[in-house]
């Protein structure tokens, strides 16, 4: 499907867009270019959750990859494939997310997480057995983390999915959730 919103061409981008993506930008941010006053804004609660967030990569890729996958979201899915496959998460358990938390092979901790994006993507909040559990690994600014990571997700799938903004060249190889 074509994209219902281009990424606007770099020599539209004003000044304080050029200074913020620098010289090449992914489709996501191209196509948020438009509306550089929100991208503004949303790169700084962005930023946290991707690179400043207290959760570990790890938990924090799979709570991502299964939003993104919960949203029928090709692209976020794609992208957070790469970056789960750069921090050492498996083809298999890549391939164990997009089944679910009940899928054989995950520790406690991982399907707790996997739960957890399901409910929250779900119900919009956690049952008291899921956030008992979490609440025995982490600590509040974890758990504050932890549902903010699955919101932020959910809107970036929304935008992504609503603009139909297409995969980077480079992201090919990996399963693509589809809606039913």
């Amino acid at each position: 499907m074509e994209p219902r919103l281009k990424p606007l061409p770099r020599d539209q981008w004003d000044d304080e867009t050029k200074g913020l993506l620098g010289e090449s930008a992914l489709n996501i941010f191209a196509t948020f270019a438009h509306h550089p006053k929100l991208m503004k804004r949303w790169l700084v609660f962005g930023n946290h959750v991707l690179a400043k967030s207290t959760l570990p990569a790890r938990d924090r890729e799979l709570v991502v990859l299964r939003t993104g996958w919960n949203c029928r979201a090709p692209y976020e899915w794609g992208q957070h494939v790469v970056i789960a496959r750069s921090i050492g998460i498996t083809d298999d358990e890549i391939t164990r997310v997009s089944v679910g938390p009940d899928a054989g092979g995950w520790s406690e901790q991982d399907a707790v997480l996997l739960r957890a994006a399901d409910e929250l993507h779900n119900d919009q909040t956690l049952t008291d057995a899921t956030y008992a559990a979490l609440a025995t690994r982490y600590d509040v600014q974890n758990l504050l983390d932890l549902v903010f990571t699955v919101g932020q997700y959910h809107v970036v799938s929304m935008a992504l999915n609503a603009f139909r903004v297409d995969r980077e060249d480079d992201v090919t190889g990996v399963p693509i959730p589809t809606r039913e």
